[in-house]
């Protein structure tokens, strides 16, 4: 098992109440619920950052979809005349 440690958060009551429910109904404590809700958020947060990035590096060195691609795509998604 991984290290863990310990951090405290502050919840609206009705967040903490509903934490509370979904404990019950799953059978899992709120410490276990809160940290792979934490977790989930951090993975996701730094995916949509690396692509940012990677986005970005793109951009400056100019590499750009060429109109004749745009276009292919766009066709796909028109409805018929």
């Amino acid at each position: 098992m991984s290290e863990s440690t310990t951090i405290s958060i502050r919840l609206e009551s009705a967040v903490k109440a509903r934490l509370d429910h979904l404990a019950d109904a799953t059978h899992r404590s709120k410490s276990f619920l809160a940290a792979e809700a934490i977790r989930t958020f951090v993975e996701l947060n730094e995916w949509q950052i690396h692509e940012i990035q990677s986005a970005l590096g793109e951009a400056d060195a100019g590499d750009f979809a060429k109109q004749s691609e745009v276009n292919k795509v766009l066709k796909k998604w028109r409805k018929p005349a």
